[in-house]
C-alpha cells in the first residue's frame, strides 16, 4: 500500500487532534519539562504562518461552490491542500501554545479565551477539511465554516494581542485610549497618582493578573513589594541595586531590558521619577505638597499632575526649543517642564564628581524659561552667582552644601523674581548674608547650619519681617529622628601608598563612630572619627552617625582599595564571555571601580570558563597580596568565585602556587548583592610572571531558580601588593 505526502498529512493531523484533546483533558497533571520549553516559546514566531494559511484557504473556500470555480481542478486542488497545510500548522502552533501556557507567569481569563478559540480554529479547520467531500456538504455548509473559522481566528488574535500587549491593543487605536483624569498637586499622592500610572502605562501589559512574566505583578502595591522571580523590584533608599532601575538601563538588544524592545519604553523623565522616588525610600502614602519645596522628586512630579488653581503661575516668556531642552539633558543634568503645556524649566544639576562651572554656563540658551535650579551637594563658588544672576525669570535657588562663601550673593539682586533660596550648610557670614533684604521679591530663606550665630539669626529675622527665614531643626529631645549616614568627603577610593581618609555630617555636634574590622559600629564602644583617618591597606570601613536625641543613622560602607603595583601586560588564557570582554585587560588594571550596571564597560564576566589570566612585569616586584574586586547579585546569577588560586615566580613556564582562598558559599536569604574584595595573602617573594585562577560556580544550587545552571562571574579590577 503506497502512503502519499498527502495522506501522510491527513494522519499527522488526526494524530494532532487526538494529542490536543489529551493535552486539554490532562492540562492540570502535566509539567513540561525544561528541554521541551524551547518549543512551547517558538508559539509566536510560527503562529503568523498559518493564520495567512488557513484566512486564504478560507476565503477559497467560501467560494468553492461557485459555477465557474466548481469544475477548475486546479481551484478545487488548490484550496484542498491549502486547508490542509493551514490546520496542520495550527494543530502544531496550537501545541506550542499549550506547552507555553504551563510556564509561570500565564493565568486568567484572558489565556483561557486565547486558548480555547486557538483550538477551536484547529477543531473547525479539521472538520470542514474531513467534511468537505461528502454529500451533505453543500454551498452553506462550506460559508458557515468558512465564516467560523475566520470568527475563531480573528477572535484567537484579538486574545493573544491582549495578552501580550495589554487590554484593548487591537482596537486602542479606534476607540482610543481611555485617558486618565489628572489630579491636582494638592490633592496627589506620591505612589498612587504618579508613580503607579508610569507602571499601569509602561508596565502592566506584560506584569498583571493574566500575564505575569517573571511570576511579576504592578499592578496594586501587595504585588509591587512582593517582587518577583527574580526577587525584589527595587531596595527602598538605594536606586543604585534596585534590579528595576539595572533593567531600565540595559541596552535596548539585551533580552533583560525592560520594557522589551518593540514595546513602549520610558521617558527620561519617567526614569528620573522612579529613581528619585526609591532613592526617597519609596514613599507609599505621602502626599506630593508633603515633600520639602527643593525636592527634585516634587519638582518632577508636578509636571506629571494637573496644576493647582489656585498655585498656577502664568508666565509671560515663550517656551524653549524643545530640542534644546533634550539636548541639555545629560548624565549630570536634568532639564523638565514645570508643568505639561507650561513654558517654565526646572533644572536639577547633580554628581559632584562630574561638576564644572560650564554645567551651569551651558543653560543660557533657556535662560528666560528656567524657574527652578537645584544645585544642592555641588562645588559651586561664588563667582558662578553671576551667571546665575543672568536667569531672569528664577524663583527658586537651592545652593544648600555648596562652596560658596557669600560675596557673590550680592548678584542675586538682580533677580526680580526670585521667591525662594536656600543657603544651608554653606560657609555664609552674617556680613554676606544681610544683604539678602535687597531681593525685594524674596519669601524664604533656609540657611540652617551655616555658622551664623541665634542672635544673628534673630536680628536677620527682625531685619527682613517679609521674609520667613528658616534656621534648621530645634532639637528639644522629645520628638527624635534618624540621623542620615555620614558621609565622605574624600573621592579616592584607590591609592598607592596611604589615604587620609575625612568624613563628614550637616548637623552640627554629631558624633561619627567606624569600624575596619568587619563589625558593627556602635555608640559607645567603637573608634570616634576626628578630622581624618589614614589608612595604608585594603580597608572596609563601616560607619554610623549618632547624636544625643536622634535615632543612631544607617551603616554607610566603603571599599578602598591599596594598589602598589601596576602590571605591563594582561593575558586571558581562557577568554572572557562576548561582550563583557570588550577592552578586558584594561578593565581589570585602570583603577575604575564598576557599580551595580554590569553594562557600564567597567566588569568582566565569564561563565562558560573560569577566570584565568597571565600577568607580566617588566621588572621583577616584591609582591605579598592580591585583591580581586567582584560583584554579588544572586537574582541575575552573579556569584563570587567559589574559589581563587594565585601561581607566581620568575618564569613564565615555572610558576608555583602561592595562596589558595575559598570565599564562603552564599546561602539561601543572605545579602543579595554586594560588591566584594577578595584577598590571597601569601610570603613576600619577588614576582615576574602572576597566574590568577577564579573558578565560578558552575551548578547553581537548588534553591536558586536557575538551579543547575552556571553562574556568572563579574570582576572589575584586580590590586597588586
Amino acid at each position: 500500500m503506497r502512503i502519499t505526502f498527502k495522506g501522510f498529512a491527513e494522519h499527522v493531523l488526526f494524530a494532532a487532534n487526538v494529542f490536543i484533546v489529551f493535552l486539554l483533558a490532562f492540562e492540570d497533571k502535566l509539567g513540561i519539562p525544561h528541554w521541551l520549553q524551547p518549543f512551547g516559546r517558538m508559539h509566536p514566531m510560527i503562529l503568523h504562518f498559518p493564520i495567512v494559511i488557513l484566512m486564504l484557504a478560507m476565503l477559497l473556500e467560501f467560494f468553492r461552490f461557485k459555477e465557474a470555480y466548481l469544475k477548475e481542478s486546479l481551484y478545487q486542488n488548490f484550496t484542498s491542500g491549502l486547508l490542509l497545510s493551514g490546520t496542520l500548522f495550527s494543530a502544531l502552533t496550537v501545541v506550542m501554545g499549550l506547552f507555553l501556557s504551563k510556564e509561570d507567569g500565564y493565568s486568567g481569563s484572558l489565556l483561557q479565551w486565547h486558548k480555547w478559540t486557538g483550538v477551536s480554529i484547529v477543531f473547525v479547520a479539521s472538520i470542514v477539511y474531513w467534511c468537505r467531500n461528502t454529500s451533505w456538504y453543500k454551498v452553506r455548509v462550506a460559508r458557515v465554516g468558512a465564516i467560523a473559522t475566520t470568527l475563531c481566528i480573528i477572535l484567537a488574535g484579538h486574545y493573544g494581542a491582549s495578552l501580550t500587549h495589554g487590554d484593548n491593543f487591537v482596537l486602542e487605536s479606534v476607540t482610543g485610549a481611555e485617558a486618565l483624569p489628572k489630579v491636582p498637586v494638592a490633592e496627589a499622592r506620591v505612589f498612587e497618582d504618579v508613580i503607579l500610572p508610569v507602571f499601569s502605562q509602561k508596565c502592566l501589559s506584560c506584569h498583571n493578573l493574566e500575564k505575569a512574566k517573571g511570576s511579576l505583578m504592578m499592578h496594586n502595591v501587595t504585588a509591587l513589594l512582593k517582587g518577583g522571580k527574580s526577587g525584589k523590584l527595587f531596595v527602598p533608599g538605594k536606586p543604585e541595586i534596585s534590579l528595576l532601575l539595572e533593567r531600565l538601563h540595559l541596552p535596548m538588544d539585551d533580552k533583560k531590558h525592560m520594557p522589551p524592545k518593540g514595546k513602549d519604553q520610558l521617558s527620561n523623565e519617567e526614569i528620573s521619577l522612579l529613581r528619585l522616588w526609591i532613592k526617597g525610600n519609596a514613599e507609599l502614602k505621602k502626599k506630593v505638597v508633603e515633600l520639602p519645596v527643593n525636592d527634585s522628586l516634587r519638582a518632577l512630579a508636578t509636571t506629571f499632575l494637573a496644576p493647582s488653581e489656585s498655585a498656577e503661575e502664568k508666565y509671560a516668556f515663550a517656551a524653549a526649543d524643545e530640542n534644546t531642552v533634550k539636548k541639555l539633558n545629560n548624565n549630570y543634568r536634568i532639564v523638565y517642564a514645570l508643568a505639561k503645556e507650561s513654558p517654565a524649566l526646572a533644572v536639577n544639576i547633580y554628581n559632584k564628581s562630574e561638576y564644572k562651572p560650564e554645567a551651569v554656563k551651558e543653560l543660557e540658551d533657556v535662560k528666560k524659561q528656567i524657574v527652578s535650579l537645584n544645585l544642592k551637594g555641588l562645588p559651586v563658588r561664588d563667582e558662578e552667582l553671576k551667571t546665575i544672576a543672568r536667569f531672569e525669570n528664577l524663583r527658586e535657588l537651592n545652593l544648600n552644601f555648596t562652596n560658596i562663601t557669600g560675596s557673590g550673593l550680592k548678584e542675586l539682586q538682580a533677580l526680580k523674581y526670585l521667591n525662594t533660596l536656600s543657603i544651608s550648610g554653606t560657609k555664609v557670614n552674617y556680613g554676606f548674608v544681610k544683604q539678602i533684604g535687597n531681593i525685594k521679591s524674596l519669601k524664604k530663606l533656609t540657611l540652617w547650619n551655616t555658622g551664623l550665630s541665634e542672635s544673628e539669626l534673630q536680628q536677620l529675622q527682625k531685619s527682613n519681617p517679609k521674609i520667613a527665614v528658616v534656621s534648621g531643626f530645634k532639637d528639644d529631645g522629645k520628638h527624635p529622628i534618624r540621623l542620615n549616614p555620614p558621609r565622605i568627603t574624600t573621592d579616592v577610593t584607590v591609592f598607592k601608598a596611604s589615604l587620609a581618609l575625612q568624613m563628614k555630617h550637616p548637623i552640627n555636634g554629631v558624633q561619627i563612630r567606624y569600624t575596619t574590622d568587619g563589625t558593627e559600629p556602635d555608640s559607645l564602644k567603637s573608634m570616634l572619627f576626628n578630622q581624618q583617618l589614614l589608612i595604608k591597606e585594603n580597608t572596609t570601613l563601616k560607619a554610623k552617625a549618632y547624636k544625643k536625641g536622634w535615632y543612631g543613622s544607617e551603616t554607610f560602607i566603603a571599599n578602598f582599595y591599596k594598589s602598589s603595583y601596576q602590571v605591563d601586560t594582561i593575558q586571558f588564557l581562557l577568554p572572557p564571555e562576548g561582550k563583557y570582554g570588550v577592552g578586558a585587560s584594561k578593565v581589570l588594571s585602570d583603577h575604575q571601580l564598576g557599580d551595580y550596571q554590569i553594562n557600564s564597560g567597567k566588569w568582566v564576566g565569564f561563565r562558560k570558563n573560569h577566570m584565568e589570566t597571565l600577568m607580566f612585569f617588566r621588572q621583577p616586584v616584591m609582591m605579598q597580596s592580591v585583591v580581586l574586586n567582584v560583584m554579588k547579585d544572586v537574582p541575575t546569577y552573579i556569584f563570587p568565585p567559589v574559589e581563587v588560586e594565585i601561581w607566581g615566580g620568575s618564569q613564565k613556564n615555572n610558576l608555583h602556587l602561592l595562596s589558595k582562598v575559598k570565599p564562603e558559599a552564599i546561602k539561601n536569604g543572605a545579602a543579595e548583592r554586594a560588591l566584594m574584595k577578595i584577598e590571597a595573602k601569601f610570603k613576600p617573594q619577588n614576582i615576574s610572571y602572576l597566574k590568577i585562577i577564579a573558578r565560578n560556580l558552575k551548578v547553581l544550587p537548588d534553591w536558586h531558580p536557575g538551579k543547575g545552571e552556571p553562574a556568572w562571574l563579574f570582576v572589575d579590577e584586580i590590586f597588586l601588593n
